[in-house]
């Protein structure tokens, strides 16, 4: 047979003191100084609540950031007369001493300036920030019919796995010149924006919803959106042409934009192989910029947002404390209420307890006040009614209430007599 179980503890979360000590003259900056912390701390609780919560609404939309994508095209030969002294004799078999060349395209972005040493993520191969990558090969095809053209589209699966470069090797010793065509895989996608959007915008390239966005923006600052009727757009001279007529709706804005977005053009990088001559000791680089996820501020972000556990049960501890120290100091007032009231006349104060405690007890025993003061009377007249256990611990509890006023009162006496004499002395 399980036990009782016990009864939960309620939790003290008032944190107010009470009027009389706000308005008491001795305590009035001490309490002008709570009631002010009080203040800041409601004021600091809705902001960091609003705060937080527009951190989980921009999380959800991915936040992205501009980086700088380092390109580096390199070249090294093998086989060539001039390393071998102009004496060199060619394995067709094993492929030694066959004049050949190896083309190298390597990438890595470039660390922000300003960011701070904890807030670096790991670096990304160099395979996942293009879509597809074509390498033309300028040579003359009735000696090399194959081969010309590399072609590398990106695929998930094992069989294309991430790499930090690739390389082309060939054989042959003639100068050969190489057109690389790059596909960034840019977060979000961009689109070129053309026509007369593009002019009117001021912008070549953006996302979907960033153009979108542009020309709504383009709309409000421009107060296009017509007074009467909120969906309505109203067109002005540049805009006419695009909209075909004097206004358009509201949601027709996607469709709109649409049919001005196209592919973004690639990334063209021109590079030349001369076997004839010892490669470059520096790969030659190039910088282009890739729009990508902002890991960095995303983790920031989130760790804003989850309060870590330590941090969580010391606010909880410090307002629990809080709430304690006022509960009793709603205590201490109401012990000293009771006291002070007791010593100015302990009769009256006897007399009225007494009758409170008899209200009480005639609510307890009748079902209304008439019948509960029938039910007293009748009582009162019977000797046996004062010879009833309860009314010996009545007594017993009236005397020390009587006592305790007694001693306070005459403790504050004589603490208020020594004050006196010692101002006296001074």
């Amino acid at each position: 047979m399980e036990g009782p179980k016990a009864a939960k503890k309620r939790k003290i979360t008032d944190k107010t003191i009470p009027n009389v000590i706000l308005q008491n003259p001795d305590f009035a900056q001490d309490s002008q100084m709570y009631q002010d912390l009080l203040e800041m701390d409601r004021k600091l609780d809705w902001t960091m609540m609003r705060k937080r919560s527009e951190i989980q609404d921009a999380l959800t939309r991915n936040p992205s950031t501009t980086r700088t994508l380092r390109l580096f095209l390199s070249h090294t030969v093998s086989g060539q007369l001039w390393q071998g002294g102009g004496d060199i004799t060619a394995n067709f078999e094993t492929g030694d001493g066959i004049p050949a060349w190896q083309f190298k395209i390597e990438g890595r972005l470039l660390e922000p300036f300003n960011q701070r040493t904890r807030d670096k993520t790991p670096q990304r191969k160099f395979s996942t920030m293009i879509k597809r990558m074509i390498i033309e090969l300028d040579r003359d095809p009735s000696l090399y019919p194959d081969g010309n053209i590399v072609e590398w589209p990106r695929a998930p699966g094992h069989h294309n796995p991430v790499l930090d470069g690739f390389t082309v090797k060939r054989t042959g010793d003639v100068p050969t010149k190489f057109r690389v065509i790059l596909y960034l895989d840019h977060y979000p996608e961009q689109l070129k924006v053309v026509g007369e959007l593009s002019n009117i915008l001021g912008i070549k390239s953006e996302s979907r919803i960033g153009a979108i966005q542009a020309l709504w923006n383009y709309i409000k600052v421009n107060n296009l959106q017509d007074k009467t009727d909120r969906r309505m757009i109203r067109a002005d001279d540049r805009l006419r042409p695009i909209f075909g007529g004097e206004h358009i709706f509201f949601q027709q804005l996607p469709e709109l934009v649409n049919r001005f977005l196209t592919q973004p053009d690639p990334i063209l990088l021109h590079y030349t192989i001369n076997p004839a001559i010892p490669p470059p000791e520096r790969p030659q680089a190039w910088d282009v910029e890739i729009k990508m996820e902002d890991l960095s501020l995303k983790n920031r972000m989130a760790a804003m947002v989850l309060q870590t556990k330590e941090s969580t049960q010391v606010l909880t501890k410090m307002d629990d404390e809080i709430a304690l120290l006022a509960q009793s100091l709603h205590n201490s007032h109401l012990k000293k209420t009771f006291l002070e009231s007791f010593a100015r006349d302990p009769a009256k104060f006897i007399q009225t307890w007494l009758e409170s405690q008899s209200r009480d007890l005639e609510t307890v025993l009748g079902s209304g006040p008439s019948e509960g003061m029938t039910v007293r009377q009748e009582e009162l007249k019977r000797s046996e009614f004062f010879r009833l256990p309860w009314v010996e611990e009545v007594i017993f509890i009236t005397v020390q209430v009587f006592v305790v006023a007694h001693v306070f009162y005459q403790a504050v006496a004589i603490q208020e007599g020594m004050r006196l004499a010692a101002k006296g002395m001074q």
